[in-house]
């Protein structure tokens, strides 16, 4: 086995580029082909492939957007201009989203659970496989993931949930690295007294 230290660099320094930062331009139809390919490339007990990815550009991601706003504007009419205005530009932020979507349910040998521990795989392997060709994401949720109107306009079903709205683009933006966790504080060794 070879070491490949590129990847070891990349993880070292892996981080998600802010929404807020993503532009134009986005991958083209080839590459996100290859980007999708990729991202299916998961751990996946049973070879169930207990999820399913919906794409989201050109002209559709405005057409959701007016339907996040009415959908807000129904629950809290009194939105200040820049909520409207955020709802508007939801899916507006990169040039493409992808929604990963779970499609896990019971099974008589996989358990649920393991399904939906590999969308989350997914939606880390979608991030990597954009940042190999070079654009830059964004695993996001939010509110219009767990709101059953807000489901029906993306196409989710309602057995289904999102795992991961992916924001693919383009960004020179320097995003500086967060406090990462201390191996001390998350890492037990059974069996090994370490004090």
């Amino acid at each position: 086995m070879q070491n490949d230290i590129k990847l070891v660099d990349y993880l070292r320094a892996r981080h998600s580029t802010p929404v807020a930062q993503i532009g134009e331009p986005g991958p083209s139809g080839q590459e996100l082909e290859a980007i999708l390919t990729l991202a299916s490339r998961v751990p996946d007990h049973g070879k169930l492939a207990p999820w399913r990815f919906i794409v989201y550009r050109g002209e559709v991601r405005r057409q959701l957007g007016e339907t996040f706003l009415e959908i807000m504007m129904h629950d809290s009419p009194d939105l200040t201009d820049a909520a409207r205005e955020a709802e508007l530009l939801r899916l507006l932020r990169a040039p493409v989203v992808v929604a990963v979507v779970s499609t896990a349910a019971p099974h008589v040998k996989i358990p649920e659970w393991e399904q939906v521990l590999s969308a989350g795989a997914v939606c880390l392997n979608m991030l990597m496989a954009a940042n190999a060709h070079g654009y830059a994401a964004n695993w996001r949720s939010e509110w219009i993931a767990y709101d059953n109107r807000a489901l029906a306009a993306l196409g989710v079903k309602p057995e289904e949930k999102v795992a991961g709205l992916i924001h693919i683009g383009s960004s020179d933006f320097p995003v500086p690295d967060r406090p990462r966790p201390d191996l001390a504080d998350i890492v037990t060794f059974a069996g090994e007294d370490r004090s």
